[in-house]
């Protein structure tokens, strides 16, 4: 495995975690937590993103 299929491992097992974040979003428990704590997920849900849409260019990048 060379370091263009860790990358792309990498960001399939973050993108998967990313998503389990957002379902957890429209849950009971997610409304059950104080304002604070659903505001430092949804920070964590931008870094996120953020850290995804790194990881694509990145992969974007890569040579045919």
């Amino acid at each position: 495995m060379d370091f263009r299929d860790r990358v792309r491992a990498e960001k399939a097992e973050l993108d998967e975690k990313l998503a389990k974040l957002k379902a957890f979003f429209d849950t009971p428990i997610f409304a059950g937590l104080d304002e604070a704590e659903q505001q430092r997920m949804r920070a964590q849900d931008e870094a996120m993103c953020d850290y995804s849409n790194a990881l694509k260019a990145r992969i974007d990048a890569f040579p045919a």
